[in-house]
């Protein structure tokens, strides 16, 4: 866990826009250009940014694709027509547009001594996940778990041998719903396996008790976290998240 301390410290940097692909009709790639991060250290595969929009307020968004020997990089906007901040700003985003960030933080990667991994989030993971996918350890398989609006809104997501992608369809249900039940309906994998899980809060605390109160798995095998809380916002999301896991740990006798 970082400290808010930590993340104070995480200097201002600048990005300018490159190039802009839209993705599916709530997705679109941004690609940047941050010659300040050329020779960082980034060990992890869930490195993310605090993009600023406007005074202190910013939003969280994982790299999709990240070049340290360029300062080239790409991060997934979901989009929700004119909601919010973040997505507006991507679905007119231009070629030379600048933004502020701080960051990147992150503190996962695929660990060498397992043999199998489970990903499993909705759009918001999707670019941690993809970026996990493609640092697995030789010889390890993974199964993952990406929840979608419907059939229709799949999109690139790498799938190199051993690895098992399902799109889990939401259809008009509850973020989370189906993604959950899909999860647990697969069962625990004989093999040694570490444990990717993040999106949204309530589906985060379903896999919680599915995992460590259904399951005793080993909680240094699991690294789960909600990204978003249905009906908040990321400010308000952040200044409750605290409870929220402090709620669920005394439920699971922590």
């Amino acid at each position: 866990m970082i400290s808010s301390s930590a993340r104070k410290k995480r200097p201002a940097r600048t990005a300018t826009v490159t190039a802009v692909h839209r993705l599916t009709p709530d997705l679109v790639r941004i690609s940047f250009d941050c010659p300040e991060l050329i020779g960082a250290e980034l060990p992890h595969t869930d490195h993310y940014i605090k993009i600023s929009f406007g005074e202190m307020v910013t939003r969280t968004y994982t790299f999709r694709r990240i070049d340290t020997a360029t300062g080239l990089f790409d991060v997934d906007f979901v989009t929700h027509g004119d909601q919010g901040l973040a997505g507006p700003w991507a679905q007119r985003a231009q070629v030379g547009e600048k933004i502020t960030f701080r960051g990147p933080g992150g503190a996962w990667h695929p660990g060498e001594d397992y043999e199998h991994f489970v990903f499993a989030g909705d759009e918001s993971a999707a670019p941690a996940i993809a970026a996990g996918v493609e640092k697995l350890p030789h010889g390890a398989t993974a199964d993952v778990y990406l929840e979608i609006a419907d059939a229709d809104a799949t999109f690139d997501m790498p799938e190199p041998d051993g690895v098992h992608l399902h799109w889990i369809a939401r259809d008009g249900a509850t973020h989370g719903t189906a993604l959950s039940q899909a999860v647990r309906e697969a069962g625990i994998p004989e093999r040694r396996t570490s444990w990717f899980i993040h999106g949204v809060a309530e589906m985060i605390k379903e896999l919680r008790r599915h995992l460590f109160t259904d399951h005793q798995i080993d909680r240094a095998d699991v690294s789960i976290s909600g990204y978003w809380r249905i009906g908040m916002t990321e400010d308000q999301w952040q200044a409750s998240k605290r409870e929220f896991n402090a709620e669920l740990d005394a439920a699971e006798g922590r």
